[in-house]
């Protein structure tokens, strides 16, 4: 009979997950004006946040497509 290998989960402390939450928010754009490119879907998107902020609403549903490491989750 074969032997299983199974490996022990590693252990991630919980400062190290703190540090690297720090750096990716610190990565992370805090404006429109922090993204680059696509001038008219950020001039689009401006124009719909300023108006459910002016209702008083949340945002209405967005779809981002493109494929990974675009930032769309940012």
């Amino acid at each position: 009979m074969a032997k299983i290998n199974v490996e022990t989960p590693s252990v991630v402390h919980a400062e190290t997950e703190l540090d690297e939450d720090k750096r990716d928010l610190s990565l992370r754009p805090q404006s429109l004006s922090e993204f680059l490119g696509q001038a008219a879907m950020k001039e689009n998107l401006a124009v719909f946040i300023r108006a459910a902020k002016e209702r008083g609403e949340s945002l209405d549903h967005l779809f981002l497509i493109g494929p990974p490491g675009l930032g769309k989750t940012t």
